[in-house]
């Protein structure tokens, strides 16, 4: 599986960065109050109890806090500087400023939490990156995904690029991600008001006992 960003990859992260380094306050302002509890239940379903989530792309650290206060161990990081910046102050504690191929964990957490975040790789990025977020995984540790609910990969007018995923796009993609089995998956509608006819694509997806 290829380890090295195609020139597209790099474009798309430049684009959709340079927006969250202008945006981070804003963003953080209107995504740090959503109420995403149900979701983090399902996921904690498959996470022991004290046990360490790797938050993925944390953004506000808002789900970071949420696992932190109900008692896990919570590592988490983000690759927009500003957003880091306010996460830290959100979460208490150091949210480390690193992007989703920076990922070298070795069988540390019991669970990953990527709500939001994948959207932003570059397509033909994604398997490489979901295995080394499946190296990070301890053998049987579920990882959280979600998606915009779509068949495409797109820039938006405001440069941030997207990949929108359905459920044959993931299955396609697992496919790639032979040491990952979907656990289940679901759609949503965005906890955003003025957002609420957009869906989602939700997924736990668990690191099979034998992979690496």
């Amino acid at each position: 599986m290829n380890g090295n960003p195609s020139p597209a990859a790099h474009l798309y992260f430049d684009m959709t960065i340079t927006y969250y380094d202008e945006n981070a306050g804003h963003f953080c302002e209107s995504t740090f109050s959503l109420d995403l509890g149900g979701i983090r239940s399902r996921f904690l379903a498959h996470v022991p109890a004290g046990g360490k989530i790797l938050d993925a792309g944390c953004g506000s650290a808002r789900d970071a806090l949420a696992f932190k206060q109900a008692g896990y161990t919570v590592t988490a990081f983000d690759a927009c500087s500003p957003m880091v910046e306010i996460a830290s102050k959100n979460l208490g504690q150091p949210v480390l400023h690193m992007r989703f191929e920076d990922v070298h964990f070795r069988e540390e957490f019991d669970g990953i939490w990527a709500c939001a975040s994948l959207l932003h790789v570059a397509k033909d990025s994604l398997p490489h990156v979901l295995a080394l977020l499946q190296n990070a995984l301890k053998p049987g540790g579920a990882l959280y995904v979600s998606f915009k609910y779509g068949v495409q990969d797109r820039i938006k007018s405001d440069g941030r690029y997207f990949v929108d995923l359905n459920e044959p796009g993931l299955n396609a993609l697992l496919v790639q991600c032979p040491g990952l089995t979907l656990q289940e998956e679901w759609v949503t509608r965005d906890h955003r008001p003025a957002r609420a006819s957009e869906e989602w694509l939700n997924a736990i997806l668990i690191k099979g006992a034998d992979a690496k």
